[in-house]
């Protein structure tokens, strides 16, 4: 299913806040984000209609250039969500890049409003990480107690191959060291051993597949 209709099927918990792209931009779906007492924070659309109400005052040393209260215009848009909204706009040095904000906190400051966006790419790079370096075929159930147990046993045999790597104080990179142990999982080897070089090239050796 497309990505915002996980919207429908969230719990929204009072207080906390729903960070999102603006692929999950639905009026709708945030007005019932609000209407639960939780806090929404999501980039803003090119053509998304509003008038500003009134401006809030910025530090434009920071990166902030406008802080406003806005009411939305647009005839479906404005029914969805009849409530005043946040709009901060707010230019990003090290990346060159202006962003628009949509918020209905307006308590906190506009440049944590802009961080707290920025924290939302730890999240996606901790889930980049995973998928480069769990290797994770498939999940063996679907139920979130069976995604988050395999989820731990990988990270967990991640971080002792890593541990093993620092106390051992071997070269290879830890891609390295898990190719080898992945193809030596049965062999009895000290691991010491397992990665001195003439037993690397034995085990290279032995793997190797023939054509005939």
């Amino acid at each position: 299913m497309h990505d915002v209709n996980v919207l429908d099927i969230l719990d929204f918990e009072p207080g906390a806040f729903y960070i999102m792209d603006k692929g999950y931009l639905d009026f709708k779906r945030l007005y019932d984000i609000h209407k639960a007492s939780a806090f929404f924070l999501i980039r803003a659309k090119y053509n998304t209609r509003w008038k500003r109400l009134y401006s809030r005052p910025v530090d434009k040393s920071t990166g902030v250039i406008c802080d406003q209260v806005i009411q939305l215009t647009g005839v479906n848009s404005s029914k969805a969500y009849p409530e005043k909204l946040r709009r901060i706009k707010y230019y990003d040095k090290e990346n060159k890049q202006y962003y628009v904000f949509l918020t209905n906190n307006f308590l906190l400051d506009a440049k944590l409003i802009a961080d707290l966006y920025k924290a939302r790419w730890q999240v996606e790079l901790f889930f980049k990480w995973i998928k480069q370096h769990l290797k994770i075929k498939v999940f063996w159930g679907e139920s979130s107690n069976a995604v988050k147990t395999q989820i731990w046993i990988a990270i967990c045999t991640y971080l002792l191959v890593a541990i093993m790597k620092k106390k051992l104080k071997l070269k290879q990179s830890l891609y390295e060291i898990l190719q080898i142990l992945s193809v030596s999982a049965f062999n009895k080897i000290p691991l010491q051993s397992m990665f001195m070089e003439d037993e690397l090239q034995k085990i290279q050796g032995d793997n190797q597949q023939s054509l005939f």
